[in-house]
């Protein structure tokens, strides 16, 4: 079959019935409109087309700056439509008259934590993630482009979604179910070997990026997740994993790799690849590339811990054997200057507290205020929003968690944060 001659990914019409599907299966529509009727002005969408936002104080916390380290006491955060006008100590800020007031007196104040690997199907999955403190998200692809969707919950009504930044559907050999998602997909049904071609390849990163996405999220081995394949076994070659990234770059846009055995890791990484994902058996020349590269590595350690207790064996033994070696991996990264971001992998309707994996890069060598960096200002560099979230400073997004303890001495802290706050409406 020839992909060639097929027209090019419709960018208008098609998108928007499909985007309208997939949030009717994300379960946003009904959740916006309750939430328009209800919600204050203040967070409601703006009629200049501006961001949604609303104004708020946090007064009287312990402000920590991950960027810097640097602790301010009795500190207060000045938000404004959303985004953080003034941050300092008591006295060296002007409060305005008649603001609302969130009390943080026996709280440490943080920025809103980053899940840089999470996949966001449902409005039930982004409202979970918000709660437990992640206001910034990178979906790691849905079947049926719902992250989008949940993309533009996030935007009209925020404190029911984080900011998310959407992979669309899988670029994978078998698509699957999601053929089903797209008139500009079915012809792929058709191939013999599924999506392997450079033609076929190109395609569905051309129509994802039509419908929206904002990165393009690929695999170079099979999942760890399930008992019946093995992780070990590639399923892109160096070539294939190149042919998607030159798709991507053509729009400006980076590509995150499922991966763990090291010949798969080295192949994306060499491909160029925007950041390496899970990676267990990721090796030292590998890391050296990435950091020569600047490539991130997001080693979901969270997901990997949860397979120790599955009832499975398989799984649970995977989990046995890959959590330490990923543990390794990361301190090795980390020494070696390779950039961490923090991300559960949470799907499939049950969503991690991103603190969780804050807790792990700890355990894993970090120390307390290098793994909130990861969650934070590492994350936010990976995501291109590094001048927007991973801080409470001028300019930057109003976005913040509470926590009742000092995170810098425990980060278990950060998996239950005792107050959420997204782009200035408490959650």
């Amino acid at each position: 079959m020839c992909l060639e001659a097929s027209p090019p990914p419709s960018p208008s019409v098609t998108r928007r019935g499909i985007l309208a599907g997939a949030a009717a299966l994300a379960g946003t529509v009904a959740v916006s409109g309750t939430a328009a009727a209800a919600a204050p002005s203040t967070a409601a969408a703006r009629g200049d087309g501006s961001p949604a936002g609303g104004d708020l104080v946090i007064r009287g916390g312990t402000l920590l700056d991950p960027a810097t380290g640097e602790v301010t006491e009795n500190a207060v955060v000045v938000i404004e439509r959303g985004t953080v006008r003034a941050a300092g100590r008591e006295g060296a800020v002007t409060v305005p008259e008649g603001a609302e007031v969130l009390d943080a007196h026996g709280h440490w104040v943080l920025p809103g934590l980053v899940d840089a690997h999470i996949h966001l199907s449902t409005a039930t999955e982004a409202r979970d993630a918000v709660r437990q403190g992640a206001t910034s998200a990178r979906s790691g692809s849905t079947t049926f482009y719902q992250d989008i969707a949940v993309r533009e919950l996030a935007r009209h009504s925020p404190a029911l979604a984080p900011r998310v930044t959407a992979a669309g559907v899988f670029v994978t050999p078998d698509l699957g179910d999601t053929v089903l998602a797209d008139p500009d997909l079915t012809p792929l049904a058709r191939l013999k070997d599924g999506v392997r071609s450079a033609e076929a390849l190109r395609r569905v990163v051309e129509v994802n990026l039509a419908r929206g996405a904002d990165v393009i999220k690929t695999r170079v081995n099979e999942r760890a997740g399930l008992p019946e394949q093995d992780p070990l076994a590639q399923v892109y070659s160096y070539e294939q994993l190149a042919e998607i990234v030159a798709a991507a770059r053509r729009r400006g846009k980076g590509v995150l790799c499922h991966s763990y055995s090291e010949r798969g890791c080295h192949d994306a990484v060499t491909a160029g690849i925007r950041s390496l994902e899970h990676g267990a058996f990721v090796g030292e020349r590998t890391l050296v590339e990435m950091r020569r590269r600047g490539t991130y590595f997001t080693p979901t350690l969270s997901a990997i811990a949860g397979m120790v207790d599955s009832p499975n064996p398989i799984l649970a033994e995977r989990g046995r054997t890959y959590l330490p070696l990923l543990q390794r991996a990361v301190l090795a990264a980390h020494e070696l200057g390779v950039p961490l971001a923090a991300g559960t992998d949470s799907s499939g309707g049950t969503v991690r507290p991103i603190g969780r994996e804050v807790e792990l890069m700890r355990a894993a060598g970090l120390s307390e205020l290098d793994a909130i960096r990861t969650a934070t200002t590492g994350a936010a560099r990976l995501l291109g929003t590094e001048r927007t979230v991973g801080r409470l400073a001028r300019g930057y997004a109003g976005d913040a968690i509470l926590v009742a303890g000092d995170p810098l001495s425990d980060v278990t802290l950060l998996k239950h944060p005792t107050r959420v706050v997204r782009a200035g409406v408490p959650v």
